[in-house]
């Protein structure tokens, strides 16, 4: 269920209300004062998934959420920058790699945190990475090696499972899925590797 980040208004410090504004259809956060509108919008987090041969590039987690967990490189996009350059940015500060950025492989949409995940598939440019204050550390995965039960995030695990079930059909497509609350991640039933 959705809960109020604000409990006062950022334009004249009154107390907030949640009520439908005019001509709108859905609760919001209303100034009880001033009548502003504070809307909440999904934030996207974006990232990449990259490959160096038949390897995968993880990251061990050194933050919270999920600290000491595997993930791919990814975080919130900020503003001012277009999704591929927030990619590219993520990839560089939690692993220390350049990558030649490729085609956006997964959206995967996380209404239950009010998220958006995007993934694009990459090419590592030489072997030259090393773990960012974010990372414990970063490794590449062969497919049979990866650490399904260590993975931080339901998105990262669908990406991979989808990824890996493309690379192994040979062609490639862009997936866009959604985790619902409660409901399995797309491929969880398929044996990854």
């Amino acid at each position: 269920m959705f809960r109020s980040p604000a409990r006062f208004c950022a334009h004249c410090g009154s107390a907030i209300g949640r009520r439908v504004p005019a001509g709108d259809n859905r609760e919001r956060d209303v100034c009880n004062a001033c009548g502003s509108i504070h809307y909440v919008n999904p934030r996207p987090v974006v990232g990449t998934i990259p490959v160096w041969e038949d390897r995968i590039l993880l990251c061990r987690r050194a933050i919270e959420p999920r600290h000491g967990y595997w993930t791919l490189p990814a975080g919130f996009m900020e503003v001012g920058e277009t999704t591929g350059e927030g990619a590219l940015r993520e990839t560089l500060e939690e692993a220390g790699a350049r990558i030649a950025l490729g085609p956006l492989f997964t959206m995967i949409d996380v209404p239950a945190v009010e998220q958006v995940h995007i993934f694009y598939r990459a090419q590592l440019l030489d072997l030259d990475f090393a773990a960012g204050t974010e990372s414990l550390e970063v490794r590449l995965f062969a497919e049979p090696d990866i650490p399904w039960s260590d993975l931080a995030f339901r998105t990262v695990s669908t990406t991979l499972r989808l990824f890996l079930e493309d690379r192994a059909r040979g062609s490639f497509g862009t997936h866009t899925p959604a985790l619902l609350h409660g409901s399995p991640p797309p491929g969880a039933g398929r044996n990854p590797g």
